[in-house]
């Protein structure tokens, strides 16, 4: 179970049961615009204390860095915020690519498109899939073969699919030195390489949570108290939060708290 669905549904729960009582809208989770800019401010600004994956110290770090602006930044956000690429320098690579410090470079133009979203860092496991898939004629089950392969890093398998990669890349028309750089470019991400559904599904949270939180932030803290009672010590950063944002927290009292 994860207490962050518990925290929104709850958040959404008193704000749609007060918006009934004052005829306000009501939210609904699934037509929620994920390009709200205020959000994104809210992001970066910081504040992300009981935000979903976002709110230790080193991802603050990373934000400050990063900036996120739309939601595929928040997706490599996520992605990016491991030790393989924190350790690797691909995470000072794609910030710098991002924010125009260095110049972005595709290692060929048939994997343009693909590599774009991440400025020419090969990020996600489904890029390697899919620069397969159109370099060198792999069916989309034969590239995940060749993902899990560059996981498992067995020598053997590796030279076998190095030569059947670049056999198929010089049947699209590249030559044989461009493929193999390309295929030794592969390697060396897929080690770090992150599933991009899996971080799409995380981020998708991150922001929910950062949404209620901006937009309806003493319902959200109401909610997130209530999830952590039983631990003291996330409690005293919770109420710390409150005071922050200048919530009042009242005492329990029988006759106003609900049973949660």
């Amino acid at each position: 179970g994860l207490r962050t669905l518990t925290v929104i549904n709850w958040t959404i729960d008193r704000v749609n049961q007060r918006g009934l009582e004052t005829n306000s809208p009501q939210v609904d989770l699934v037509t929620l615009p994920v390009d709200d800019l205020a959000t994104y401010e809210f992001i970066r600004s910081g504040r992300t204390t009981a935000i979903f994956q976002l709110e230790s110290r080193g991802m603050r770090e990373l934000i400050e860095r990063m900036k996120p602006e739309t939601f595929d930044d928040l997706i490599a956000l996520v992605a990016l915020f491991r030790p393989g690429p924190l350790q690797s320098g691909m995470v000072d690579d794609y910030i710098d690519r991002k924010h125009g410090r260095k110049k972005v470079n595709y290692p060929h133009d048939l994997v343009k498109q693909i590599l774009l979203p991440t400025y020419g860092v090969i990020l996600y496991q489904e890029q390697v899939m899919q620069i397969a898939q159109v370099l060198a004629g792999y069916t989309l089950g034969a590239a995940d073969l060749l993902r899990r392969a560059m996981g498992k890093k067995k020598p053997e398998e590796m030279e076998r699919q190095r030569s059947i990669f670049v056999e198929g890349a010089e049947k699209m028309g590249v030559k044989g030195r461009t493929a193999n750089s390309i295929f030794d470019l592969m390697e060396k991400f897929a080690g770090y390489g992150f599933n991009k559904s899996h971080s799409a599904a995380y981020a998708m949270l991150s922001y929910q949570t950062a949404w209620l939180k901006n937009h309806y932030p003493a319902d959200f803290m109401a909610a997130a108290l209530s999830a952590d009672m039983e631990h003291t010590d996330k409690i005293v950063i919770l109420v710390d939060e409150c005071r922050n944002l200048k919530i009042e927290i009242s005492p329990p009292d029988i006759n106003q708290c609900s049973y949660e």
